[in-house]
């Protein structure tokens, strides 16, 4: 899975924002504020990654256990499709 084409990530002040451009603005009503592991991930899925291996990129940058990575990992997918931004 990978981000959709016409979402790209902008840091606006302090805080990252997902921006549709192109035909996904006329599709794309509301703003996505990501922190920084969302952030993180965003880039991690503009190349086609599993949600597998998310979880071990998680693993590799940050200090939290196996079960807690795929959680987080698990929500932050379910909120990107709900919103329809993964290909």
């Amino acid at each position: 899975m990978k981000i959709k084409n016409g979402f790209l990530l902008r840091k606006v002040g302090e805080q990252n924002i997902v921006v549709a451009i192109g035909d996904e603005s006329r599709n794309f009503n509301g703003i996505i504020r990501l922190n920084d592991t969302g952030s993180f991930l965003w880039e991690k899925l503009q190349q086609d990654i599993s949600e597998s291996g998310l979880v071990l990129e998680m693993l590799r940058e940050y200090e939290i256990d196996e079960a807690t990575a795929e959680v987080d990992v698990h929500e932050f997918i379910d909120t990107l499709r709900e919103a329809g931004l993964l290909e």
